[in-house]
């Protein structure tokens, strides 16, 4: 009868859990921010659309496919419109409208062919990257010719390789990099003379190591040569910031990394301590929704923004890697885009190039925007007073504004409010922050309650050591003491050989207590994931559900008395079903016993001290497997090495119940769903 009612309850669990199937993530139309969990949060609107520039309105007839933009230390706004093979300049006010398409060239009048890439000197000279051409051509603000910078020469350059610059960026030295198609081994440095220096900025290559072993072990030389080539990603786009490190962006899709700062040596050194690395959306809408960044501009301060040209957003991050806002999205309205290709900063204002309608969009922070930057910026410029307004003023406009509360958080430390700092970034979801004003408030708290904390604790030492004194006493006028039927699983604990045996053999072992066991651990187990201390609780609050709980303790424990029963039946094991579950079930308590105090340690440590919580993880664990170990070999009289082969078998054969299960549960959905369809063809037909 016990085994009919267990595998009933067997067979309710495993319906439960059973997943349900969940529609793909897809974006959000509105403007958001992403939370610790990564769950997009509706936030305001932080850039605006104030003006567009068409090639009409300017006079020179309509753009074509433009590529690049690029604004000059005047202000001066330079379009490279790649489709009619010039570059155009113009102000902020759509005026003073000047053309570049040829140049004088020793007398020979030439033009541009395709140009992608537009930079300004601090000397006012114009590098084009003359893509079709072959070249980077030098011109003054006159259109007069400098210089021309064919393609570079060097023994580390393929000699099969076709210069196609793309991109160019000129530093205070005269520094030129160059974006080139093809240019695996990364950014082309070349001198003022357009000499080769050498690359920078390389990106790695991570090859699939099975292929790897493929093609070195088990392949031809014929068949390796036709194998695909493991080449690093090509660069996209090129910035650089008021110091002169490089920001660079590459065309990889899926990229954990798309964006890189570059000092001169050609390390990245772009700080990624964010919640989640700056790499756009966090979410797509399905597998074969890729990302892939176009460009990259810094803002000065640390500020930077991508240009995700798949899902045509722009993504604001600060000097740390968080993100700050994101802007745009797919259409043809003012603030929204077909196909953009480049981005400026002009002052505090964003100009984004849109291919797709051929026009030249200018925005302008909001309110929200402009609170954020200004935050951002004190922040970098060690203000912390005008930081702390800016975030109360994004925070009264957005209160799910995570980073607000961690800049909060970090005014009240500096101030020494330490108990409402831990609320900011508790709110903040900011563990790091947290633990450093923890320890704080938590030495305030000890130096301010010293003689009361000593008074508890000394007489906390002397009831323990008169109890410990009265209990002596009383052991030794009893010779003989029996283990009653509900100390014997804590007398197990200690004593695990003799506890077993006794559970077996002297009828001390009690179902009701194995299954009372298992649900305080459940219970146990949910406490935890609540009401652990926010240094070690990462559980997502919103996805929290008892059922998982159900899933992950008590079916796991019935699925393994159910394999071991079945598995040891076979294997000349003595052990009951019943006795099975009871020696699974007292193994269980000391997860119990030690999880519980487990739970108020967590929340009196700081990050330091993660490492005692999770000794105790594996404390009770190891206790738990040990005791384990010793309740099966002791029921079922197995030697030790037969005891750890038929846990190997058991681990086996939960594994292949769960697959029959799986497969069970998948027939009858396709009945269901035959059934269904077929019910509705007769409806339809009659």
């Amino acid at each position: 009868m016990a085994i009919k009612k267990v595998a009933v309850w067997f067979l309710v669990f495993a319906l439960l859990s059973i997943g349900v199937a969940v529609p793909a993530f897809a974006m959000p139309n509105y403007s958001y921010n992403y939370s610790f969990w990564k769950d997009p949060e509706s936030a305001p609107i932080a850039e605006l659309e104030v003006k567009q520039f068409y090639g009409s309105d300017l006079g020179i007839g309509e753009f074509n496919d433009p590529q690049d933009v690029f604004v000059d230390k005047q202000n001066f706004i330079y379009i490279a419109d790649t489709g009619n093979n010039r570059i155009v300049r113009f102000d902020e006010h759509g005026e003073q409208v000047r053309v570049f398409d040829s140049f004088d060239n020793g007398g020979k009048q030439e033009t541009f062919n395709k140009p992608y890439g537009i930079h300004v000197s601090d000397s006012g000279d114009l590098f084009v990257a003359d893509t079709q051409n072959n070249r980077i051509v030098r011109l003054t603000q006159k259109g007069t010719l400098v210089s021309i910078l064919g393609p570079p020469k060097s023994t580390i350059i393929p000699e099969d390789f076709k210069y196609l610059p793309l991109k160019v960026a000129v530093d205070k030295t005269g520094r030129i990099y160059v974006v080139a198609q093809g240019a695996y081994e990364g950014i082309m440095d070349l001198d003022e003379q357009g000499s080769f220096k050498g690359y920078v900025g390389t990106n790695k290559v991570y090859p699939n190591p099975v292929d790897l072993l493929w093609k070195r072990l088990f392949s031809t030389k014929a068949q390796a040569s036709q194998m695909e080539l493991y080449l690093p990603i090509e660069f996209s786009n090129i910035d650089l910031d008021e110091n002169g490190f490089i920001y660079a962006v590459n065309k990889e899709f899926f990229s954990e990394e798309p964006i890189k700062r570059i000092n001169p040596g050609g390390a990245d050194i772009l700080r990624r301590v964010g919640n989640f690395k700056p790499a756009g959306d966090q979410h797509v809408a399905n597998f074969d929704d890729s990302w892939a960044f176009v460009d990259v501009v810094s803002e000065g301060n640390g500020i930077y923004s991508g240009l995700d040209s798949t899902h045509k957003r722009i993504f604001t991050y600060d000097r740390d890697g968080n993100l700050l806002y994101q802007f745009g999205g797919t259409g043809k309205q003012a603030d929204e885009f077909q196909k953009p290709t480049a981005i400026a900063m002009l002052g505090d204002r964003m100009l984004v190039v849109d291919g797709g309608i051929n026009r030249l969009i200018l925005f302008e922070p909001t309110r929200y925007g402009a609170s954020i930057k200004k935050a951002a910026v004190a922040i970098s410029n060690g203000k912390s007073e005008e930081a702390t307004e800016a975030w109360k003023e994004a925070l009264k406009l957005n209160g799910n504004f995570e980073i607000a509360y961690v800049g909060m958080g970090k005014a009240m430390m500096k101030e020494g409010n330490y108990e409402q700092a831990l609320d900011y970034f508790k709110e903040g979801n900011n563990r790091k922050f947290y633990s450093q004003a923890f320890k704080e408030y938590r030495s305030d708290y000890l130096w301010n309650h010293f003689g009361t904390i000593m008074i508890v604790l000394i007489l906390s030492i002397a009831v323990v050591v008169t109890g410990n004194i009265i209990w002596k006493k009383r052991k030794q006028a009893v010779h003989y003491t029996e283990v009653g039927i509900y100390k014997a699983p804590f007398h197990t604990l200690l004593h695990p050989f003799k506890g077993f045996w006794e559970l077996k053999y002297e009828n001390k072992g009690r179902m009701k207590i194995a299954l009372f066991i298992l649900l305080m651990l459940f219970i146990t187990m949910i406490l935890k994931k609540k009401y652990a201390g926010f240094i070690v609780n990462e559980n997502y609050p919103l996805a929290f559900n008892s059922i998982d709980e159900l899933k992950t303790i008590i079916l796991p424990f019935l699925l393994f008395c159910v394999a071991n029963w079945s598995l040891t039946t076979l294997m000349d094991g003595e052990g009951k079903f019943k006795e099975i579950i009871m020696a699974t079930g007292y193994a269980l308590l000391p997860l119990v016993i030690i999880f519980l105090p487990q739970i108020l340690f967590s929340n009196v440590i700081t990050s330091e001290e993660k490492a005692f919580y999770y000794l105790l993880d594996s404390i009770a664990y190891l206790w738990f497997l040990y005791l384990l170990f010793v309740g099966i070999m002791t029921v079922h009289q197995y030697s030790a090495g037969k005891t750890i082969l038929t846990l190997f078998l058991t681990a086996v054969a939960m594994m292949v119940i769960i697959f029959i299960a799986l497969l069970f549960f998948n027939l009858l959905s396709q009945m269901y769903l035959f059934i269904e369809s077929l019910y509705r063809e007769i409806l339809v037909r009659f």
